[in-house]
């Protein structure tokens, strides 16, 4: 049976979380594809929130294998501490199966992370400093550790002390920092986490093939979204990975043909956190409005999200890249406050009107948005539940999204709540 990717088609914290767990309840596996645990995923259940990192959002119900697929770089101690608060709760965790192909991050990843980020100053990019950055820059220049070497002393060792002698040169020689001890590293890693991760580490590609050939329904799951990817996103000011729906192949091993559903996940409106181009950023009294509704400050970091108006020529870009089925679209209750939400609908570059994403990144960096002005309204959309619950104007918004990407919008999120959505007829 096909699978279906959730992805995000913004600059991430669009409700992804939220959207694989309701999805979820119908799906036996759940596989995240790429990232790290740089990206949180929060859900809310009969009023207890969950923050997830690294573990996918299926994990809450008891009939979901999770599954961390060869495509994500795992930080080990994060890892389990996660999964050590989740038991806590009262979360199966052995369930759990983590690919074996996926490559870690060490200690020298998040400590270059911080420097160079440091280092940059002025031009910095605005990463989580965790390591990812770093980590994937190692597998790429293959030299990373991965997740099954944990289970290999000897090899770990061998890789360990090879990597780590050009780690500590320049630390010590660009950055002036102290050299890292491979001796303390290989303990913790191999006498503390091994035990306690070998256990989860598994053939994730040949689990996920055989729920396909037993007819399962399967979902993959991306973290950050479309306008980070590596090769999509505002560069350099993007994630190290692959979010867009082309990288859940790659990130859980199996083929395009495998995938039927395509489900695209959007704010009302935007957000993104650190540096990059936004066209449609909006300061002031508006944005500090949208930030303190919708709660805009990171799940992981607490930083600040940089708010505007939804950029409907993005979306219909992310419409593209993704090859999108259909589309969510999250927190429109929080534009309930306003009496005029605005939908950027083309760019103004001096004399020259884009309807479409400039690829020159200095074109972007410099346009004005292009607005149409809808009316709001003004209705507390919290107990909404079908569409005849939703005023007549929110109805109009959405409707004008849909003909704008020319996608239909499958469901609109009213609140935080599982159960807070509009599941709207296709």
């Amino acid at each position: 049976m096909p699978a279906t990717v959730v992805v995000g088609t913004q600059w991430g914290d669009e409700g992804k979380g939220k959207l694989t767990d309701l999805l979820a309840k119908d799906v036996r596996v759940v596989v995240r594809y790429q990232g790290g645990h740089n990206a949180g995923h929060t859900i809310v259940v009969d009023g207890e929130t969950f923050a997830l990192q690294l573990i996918p959002s299926g994990v809450l119900y008891d009939h979901v294998v999770p599954v961390i697929g060869n495509g994500v770089v795992v930080e080990p101690t994060v890892l389990l501490a996660e999964c050590a608060a989740l038991a806590a709760r009262g979360i199966d965790m052995s369930r759990l199966v983590v690919s074996g192909n996926a490559h870690l991050v060490m200690p020298y990843h998040i400590e270059l992370d911080r420097v160079t980020e440091r280092y940059l100053g002025k031009a910095k990019l605005g990463t989580t400093k965790r390591g990812i950055g770093p980590a994937y820059a190692d597998k790429a220049a293959r030299i990373g550790l991965r997740v099954q070497d944990l289970l290999d002393p000897k090899i770990f060792r061998q890789k360990l002390d090879v990597v780590l002698r050009e780690k500590n040169a320049i630390l010590a020689k660009v950055y002036n920092r102290l050299p890292l001890d491979a001796d303390q590293i290989a303990a913790k890693y191999l006498d503390e986490v091994a035990p306690a991760l070998g256990p989860m580490i598994g053939d994730s590609v040949r689990l996920v093939h055989e729920a396909l050939d037993a007819g399962q329904q399967i979902m993959l799951e991306g973290a950050q979204a479309t306008f980070l990817d590596l090769d999509h996103g505002t560069y350099p000011f993007v994630t190290s990975s692959n979010p867009t729906a082309g990288g859940a192949c790659v990130g859980t091993g199996i083929g395009p043909r495998d995938i039927d559903r395509v489900l695209g996940i959007a704010k009302a409106y935007v957000t993104r956190v650190g540096s990059g181009p936004m066209p449609t950023e909006v300061a002031g009294e508006q944005g500090d409005m949208l930030v303190e509704l919708g709660h805009e400050y990171g799940t992981n970091t607490g930083r600040r999200r940089r708010p505007g108006w939804l950029d409907l020529v993005l979306l219909r870009h992310a419409v593209r890249l993704n090859s999108l089925s259909e589309i969510a679209i999250t927190k429109l209750d929080v534009l309930s406050a306003f009496d005029t939400v605005k939908v950027c609908v083309g760019y103004l570059d001096r004399d020259e009107l884009y309807e479409h994403v400039p690829y020159h990144q200095s074109v972007l960096h410099r346009v004005q948005p292009v607005y149409r002005d809808l009316p709001g309204w003004r209705a507390d959309l919290s107990g909404a539940r079908t569409v005849s619950d939703l005023p007549e104007a929110a109805r109009a918004y959405l409707d004008v999204i849909s003909e704008y990407i020319r996608v239909p919008v499958t469901y609109a999120g009213v609140g935080p709540g599982r159960e807070q959505y509009v599941r709207l007829a296709v």
